[in-house]
């Protein structure tokens, strides 16, 4: 008789978990506190605006076509992309503007003449991005970093005699320094710390890792927008015979002898052979095993940024402007210093403009555009953040209007507003945290809590806050580890 599995939440990486087990021939059930699936990976509409919710930079698409593969489907019938000319457009204090084309060769020409950076040191900043990805990401990224086998078999081996290149005993800003002779330019390779929501000054340098992914392997996107991702894994989730249970929270995991044998919900006790967490690694201790032992240092550690977001509706369109913005602050340490350091937000923090109706008309009216506004902030540890809100949007209005020298305010058609406290309460993300624990140790990127639970027989977990870490592409990889993991 087969056996069953109830996976806690429909984040990317339960909809990847529940498709790749039922796929192993589990009877799968899926319990989701919101009203849908996807969790951060959603989308919000206003009026005649559509905007997605959470993450906007596709990377790594052959992981989304890989469940699709597995169930026997074409992607093409059901999830459709392209890749971006441009991944981002990068727009400094002084007016200098840099376009990040995805053709290396253009994208060095573009730093070279616009930083008066020497192409040799933006050359082999790629090209030690990519030596870190090679090396790295099949140990990493692909398997389980708490099993044996992970350790002794060749592949490992090879990484480990190579341990000393991997820049560990640098921070990231450290070697962007060293390497490049433009600050400009080293803001530029600083920024990607953000993408797991940590500090560059603190984090190691072999986060170096995160531009191969951008500039190396490509920026895409989906035809239909982010949330099209996790609604093509909904339907295919569907398809496979995953059944769905919205509006339904999990209010404690059950257990037996030592083992997890299903869970509480309102609707009363689910019996299952296996019990999978895509809930916040910390939000699934504190909240459904409170009676159980937890892992407390891995808990305790530091949590990553979170993140403040405006979605705005704009009555213009700024034909300058493209689908990734960025408009940097003045000076990045204090940036950093005021999330990491003293839980508050600068007066001049880096602004971030996801724009999808640049590449997806139908999001915004014509002749208009929709602005999804974002800031990095700390997570939420009791700061006043109804006087943070106020005073951002302040300043992210001026220094946006200041840029494209024209009052932004006076064209802002509908509002809505996302930020740390709702955060934590839409997505069960600890204190807001978009990536839970940061990566600001030397080695904390590298030892998240493992795909399953060394005390709890049967209890396994996937998502952003656990191994191999946050964003799609990790949260995928996260199941697809775990999965490979069952017993």
């Amino acid at each position: 008789m087969a056996k069953s599995v109830i996976v806690i939440g429909s984040g990317i990486a339960g909809l990847a978990a529940s498709i790749r087990l039922a796929n192993k021939g589990y009877i799968v059930t899926v319990f989701e506190s919101n009203d849908r699936p996807g969790g951060k990976l959603s989308e919000i509409r206003l009026g005649d605006y559509r905007f997605d919710a959470g993450p906007s930079l596709f990377t790594l698409p052959e992981h989304v076509e890989d469940l699709f593969a597995l169930s026997g489907e074409r992607v093409d019938d059901h999830f459709q992309y392209k890749k971006l000319d441009t991944t981002c457009q990068y727009f400094y204090a002084d007016g200098t503007h840099v376009k990040a084309y995805a053709e290396v060769d253009k994208f060095v020409e573009e730093v070279h003449t616009k930083l008066d950076e020497p192409t040799i040191n933006i050359t082999k900043a790629l090209q030690k991005s990519e030596y870190l990805y090679d090396n790295l990401e099949p140990l990493f990224m692909q398997r389980s970093l708490h099993k044996l086998g992970t350790w002794i078999n060749g592949a490992a081996l090879k990484s480990l005699a190579k341990f000393g290149k991997f820049d560990f005993n640098r921070t990231m800003h450290q070697a962007n320094k060293s390497r490049f002779k433009n600050s400009k330019t080293v803001q530029l390779f600083d920024r990607y710390a953000t993408y797991n929501g940590s500090d560059p000054f603190q984090t190691p340098a072999t986060m170096n890792i995160i531009p191969h992914l951008e500039l190396g392997r490509g920026a895409y996107f989906p035809l239909k927008g982010m949330n099209s991702i996790s609604q093509s894994l909904y339907e295919l989730a569907k398809k496979v015979g995953v059944n769905f249970h919205f509006n339904t929270p999990v209010d404690k995991i059950v257990l037996h002898k030592g083992a997890a044998k299903g869970v509480n919900t309102p609707m009363g006790f689910h019996i299952a052979d296996r019990v999978v967490s895509n809930m916040d690694m910390v939000a699934t201790y504190k909240r459904l095993l409170q009676d159980q032992k937890h892992p407390t240092r891995l808990l305790n550690q530091e949590k990553s940024s979170s993140a403040l977001i405006f979605y705005w509706g704009i009555r213009k369109e700024f034909k300058e402007l493209d689908l990734h913005n960025i408009f940097f602050s003045k000076d990045y340490k204090d940036e950093f210093d005021h999330i990491f350091n003293e839980g508050s937000v600068s007066d001049d923090p880096t602004v971030y403009l996801n724009i999808t109706s640049t590449h997806k008309p139908d999001d915004a009216p014509e002749g208009c555009q929709n602005w999804f506004t974002m800031i990095n902030v700390p997570n939420n540890s009791g700061q006043d953040w109804d006087t943070i809100i106020e005073k951002s949007r302040v300043n992210i209005l001026r220094k946006l209007s200041a840029h494209l020298k024209t009052d932004i305010e006076s064209l802002i058609e509908v509002e809505d507003i996302l930020e740390p406290r709702s955060i934590e309460a839409l997505t069960s993300s600890w204190q807001g945290a978009l990536y839970g624990n940061s990566s600001n140790s030397k080695y904390s990127a590298f030892l998240r809590h493992p795909n399953f639970s060394k005390d709890i027989e049967h209890l396994y977990f996937c998502g952003g806050s656990v191994h191999p870490g946050g964003g799609i592409p990790m949260c995928l990889l996260s199941a697809k580890i775990m999965v490979d993991n069952f017993k």
